[in-house]
Parts: C-alpha cells; sequence; structure tokens
C-alpha cells in the first residue's frame, strides 16, 4: 500500500486504492495456496469464488476510476476538501487501514488453505454456492447501473432499474452476501467460527463507512430531491418492494 499511494500520488488520483484493495484478496490468497499444505480440492473450491470475485470487482473499479481520470472519484475529492493541506499525511495513513483491514480480511482463506482434510463438509459447498451466485447478482447490479448512466438523457438522475427498484445499494448488498458465502467455506476448517467477523466487520464498513454513507452523501450532492424521493420509497440495503410516497 505503501508503493501504491506513491503511485496515486504521482497520478494526482487517490482512487485507485479500491482497485489495489480488491485485487489484493486474490494475491493474498495465491500466497496462502503456495505456501500452506491444504487439500487441493479445498483449495479449488475456495480459489474459483475468491479470484473470480476479487478479479470482478478490482476490473469494474479499474474501468470505473481509470475512465473518470484524471478526475477522481467523488469521495476521494470530499476527503481532499475536508483533510485539506493535511490531505497527504491522513490520506497515506488511509492507505495503510486499508492494508489492516486487507489482512484481517483474508483470515477465511487462510484457515482454508490450511486445512488438510480431504472431506468437504456440506457447509463449504453451500458457502461456495451463496458466494458465486451473490457474485452473479453484484454482476447484475453493476451492468444495469452501468446501462443506465451510459444513456445521456440520464444524467443527473437516479437508477431505479432492475434491481436498483427494490434496493437503494444491491451492489453492495451481494457484496456482503459474498462473505457470507467466503464465511461459511471458513467453517469447515478447524477454527473457522472465528472468522465469523469478517461478514460483520464488512457489514459494518457498508452500512456505516465508506459504503452508503459516502455513496449517499454523494449522489444527494449530484442528484438531489430525485435522490430524496428515491430515499424516502427505497430500502437502503436489503432487495424489498418500494413502497409508495406519500
Amino acid at each position: 500500500m505503501c508503493v501504491i499511494f506513491w503511485i496515486g500520488r504521482r497520478m494526482n488520483n487517490f482512487g485507485i486504492v479500491d482497485i489495489a484493495w480488491s485485487w489484493g484478496f486474490a494475491f493474498l490468497l495465491t500466497i496462502y495456496l503456495i505456501m500452506a499444505d491444504g487439500d487441493p480440492t479445498r483449495d479449488l473450491l475456495l480459489a474459483l469464488p475468491v479470484i473470480a470475485w476479487s478479479g470482478r470487482l478490482g476490473w469494474h473499479l479499474y474501468r470505473r476510476v481509470m475512465g473518470h481520470h484524471p478526475v477522481e472519484d467523488g469521495r476521494y475529492r470530499q476527503l481532499r476538501a475536508e483533510w485539506g493541506n493535511r490531505v497527504g499525511v491522513r490520506m497515506f495513513w488511509f492507505y495503510q487501514l486499508q492494508a489492516i483491514v486487507l489482512v484481517a480480511l483474508s483470515l477465511p482463506f487462510l484457515l482454508v488453505a490450511r486445512n488438510p482434510e480431504p472431506r468437504i463438509a456440506f457447509v463449504e459447498w453451500i458457502g461456495a454456492a451463496l458466494a458465486m451466485v451473490a457474485l452473479l447478482g453484484e454482476s447484475l447490479a453493476d451492468a444495469q447501473l452501468a446501462r443506465f448512466k451510459g444513456i445521456p438523457a440520464n444524467h443527473g438522475k437516479t437508477c431505479r432499474a432492475g434491481l436498483w427498484r427494490f434496493s437503494r445499494h444491491p451492489n453492495y448488498f451481494f457484496e456482503w452476501l459474498i462473505w457470507v458465502g467466503f464465511f461459511l467455506i471458513a467453517l469447515g476448517s478447524p477454527g473457522g467460527a472465528v472468522a465469523v467477523y469478517c461478514p460483520m466487520i464488512m457489514l459494518y464498513f457498508l452500512l456505516r463507512q465508506t459504503g452508503i454513507p459516502a455513496t449517499e452523501e454523494q449522489a444527494l450532492r449530484t442528484k438531489g430531491d430525485d435522490y430524496r424521493r428515491y430515499q424516502k420509497t427505497t430500502n437502503a440495503f436489503v432487495p424489498w418492494f418500494p413502497k409508495k410516497m406519500p
């Protein structure tokens, strides 16, 4: 992350940390699988959803960040405005925090990679299936949003197409389900229950920190009253039928 920070500073675009963080999971998983002595079938069961998720999310963020470069993502422009002349120091430590979270959240992968037991438990199959289904849901939500934004007439409007009719953040909901799936896979390994903190931390980040709060602040700045109406009728996280406006 020190290297990524240096690159982001040279590019004058700190949004690249999102790309590095996403691809970092596939990088750490590869190290774990090479260095640990786990069962090869279990390794494959874990590697398929993790690498598919990490690779897709990183590529999605790469296209978003680099597609707007040199214009920085709105969240990081806001941080620049809030942090003022201390933005360099504070952003450096922000990057280091991302590194710590990256390592902490990769614990389920390490536990699975170290499990030599050849018999794969039913809960592991359920976890892998849930992670893959959730990955499809997240991909669909991102594709629907991209299609909506690709229409010039929709500029400044709120997406209510497809899954976005039932949740203001269906991509975040499915992202959380992916982590529930990773936890279930880890449950089949010794000590796997301790990894329950991973979906809990991810839920906290999505609901209270860098997920929904930052995204909705940016949406209110750019979409105004249209987004306020959307907030009144549509669940923030869990998909459900929209409410009628009073």
